[in-house]
């Protein structure tokens, strides 16, 4: 189905570092963005999958594999290699905020509190989104815990998505170290609800959703 085609997926979280031992984060496994390159790659495909930190491997040999730690290191392999990409995925939980400055040596407990100054990390998927060449599909994904379809038509819009998969944590299986998830698929004029099931399985359907509304 996808034979020749390459799909950049990213997956997994981000780590932002406060000093070399301690670093914001999220409780991404990567699951559900290594299950779509598998599917992915089982059709066919070329997956170029940029990965920030986790525990699993790809089976697939069609998956190249780039491993990133932060978000600009994420940001800066996928605008690498999306020129490449006819469809693009952005699974990634990537971190929203990292510490404006990162300490070279590791920080000692001086007082009883700490403050440490956030920005904000680049958005990914709209910055690539701005600049999506034409023919390029784009997905997102949205976790949301209220206004999830109000929230997730937003960031369609404003990241130039073709659609979007929204998680909501108030969803029992869904979400973060699940190896379930139930997922509804936004679209512009279009909400398209899933049953709950397997990431695997969740991941077939994305994939076979694409397929379907690939040249809408």
């Amino acid at each position: 189905m996808f034979k020749n085609k390459i799909v950049l997926i990213t997956a997994g979280p981000t780590q932002e570092p406060i000093d070399p031992v301690r670093f914001i984060s999220n409780h991404s496994t990567g699951k559900m963005g290594y299950a779509l390159a598998e599917v992915f790659a089982a059709q066919g495909a070329r997956v170029l999958l940029v990965s920030g930190p986790t525990q699993i491997k790809p089976v697939n040999p069609a998956i190249q594999i780039f491993r990133v730690t932060t978000a600009d290191e994420m940001y800066a392999q996928v605008n690498q290699i999306v020129g490449e990409a006819a469809i693009m995925i952005f699974a990634a939980a990537v971190a929203d905020y990292k510490p404006k400055e990162s300490s070279l040596i590791k920080l000692k407990k001086q007082s009883e509190n700490l403050t440490l100054e956030l920005v904000k990390t680049i958005d990914i998927a709209k910055t690539i989104g701005q600049h999506k060449k034409p023919g390029q599909f784009s997905v997102g994904f949205a976790l949301e815990t209220n206004n999830e379809i109000a929230n997730a038509r937003l960031k369609l819009q404003t990241k130039n998505l073709d659609m979007i998969v929204l998680n909501s944590l108030q969803d029992a299986g869904a979400g973060f170290s699940h190896d379930t998830n139930k997922i509804t698929i936004i679209q512009k004029d279009k909400v398209t609800p899933f049953a709950l099931k397997s990431k695997m399985a969740v991941a077939a359907d994305i994939v076979t959703f694409i397929a379907e509304n690939l040249h809408v």
